[in-house]
């Protein structure tokens, strides 16, 4: 390809203007790079990636046995639901975003990932609000077996638990909010959050207030832009 900016997807949401966009930078040669953004907010890119597959690697790994019903939260580029999927104790993943145009990236193959997902008979997309259905204490977020409780639920949506998409996720957060979200998992299960910078020190103990246990992680990984390295935050409670 000779283009050096290419607009694949723009289209209004709710919460902002959703763009898709695949671009190429001189010091990456032939290598496509991916781009999300919605309104003003830059959400990921393929550059960097490995915050939020550890989200995944590291969600699982503090369960022993199997099989496993995952859920996650925010479907993105993929790259935790793929994650998710090497895991071969996976039985069932419901991957839950709010954004009808990043499920159909990924069903129409725009996205590179797409095809991993759509071909592995595991795996359901979900075009729902996820902290919706995490308020729902009566129904489990797979809409085809309602009464089930989940192993783990791995979550990255909003930036930070202090820096969100949208105000109405707040909630969620909260002591409240988070004992929500427990009730949907199974006992001994796992809920992992993904988030960007160093870990909060408020929020660990607060998920230390719900959960019998939660820690943070913080991921340091290679970024090509700047040229040094980022972190990123990865809490696991269970």
């Amino acid at each position: 390809m000779s283009f050096f900016y290419e607009e694949l997807d723009f289209r209004p949401t709710p919460i902002g203007d959703l763009m898709l966009r695949r671009r190429r930078m001189p010091q990456f040669g032939e290598r496509d790079i991916y781009e999300v953004k919605l309104g003003e907010d830059f959400l990921m890119t393929s550059l960097f990636h490995e915050a939020e597959s550890q989200l995944a690697r590291l969600g699982l790994g503090a369960l022993d046995y199997e099989p496993l019903d995952v859920v996650v939260g925010g479907l993105g580029l993929g790259y935790t639901a793929v994650a998710a999927l090497e895991d071969r104790r996976v039985e069932s993943l419901v991957v839950v975003d709010f954004l009808e145009g990043v499920i159909q990236w990924h069903e129409s193959g725009l996205v590179p990932l797409g095809k991993t997902l759509t071909d592995d008979a595991r795996c359901k997309l979900v075009q729902a609000d996820f902290f919706a259905l995490a308020r729902d204490t009566d129904h489990s977020f797979d809409p085809d077996r309602p009464a089930k409780r989940h192993d783990a639920i791995l979550l990255d949506i909003d930036h930070t638990p202090t820096n969100v998409l949208s105000q109405t996720n707040r909630h969620f957060y909260t002591e409240q909010g988070l004992g929500e979200l427990a009730q949907h998992l199974k006992p001994g299960g796992v809920f992992a959050l993904w988030a960007d910078g160093i870990p909060e020190t408020e929020f660990t103990d607060r998920l230390n207030r719900v959960f019998d246990r939660a820690e943070a992680h913080t991921i340091e990984f290679d970024n090509p832009i700047t040229g040094g390295t980022s972190k990123g935050a990865v809490y696991v409670a269970q």
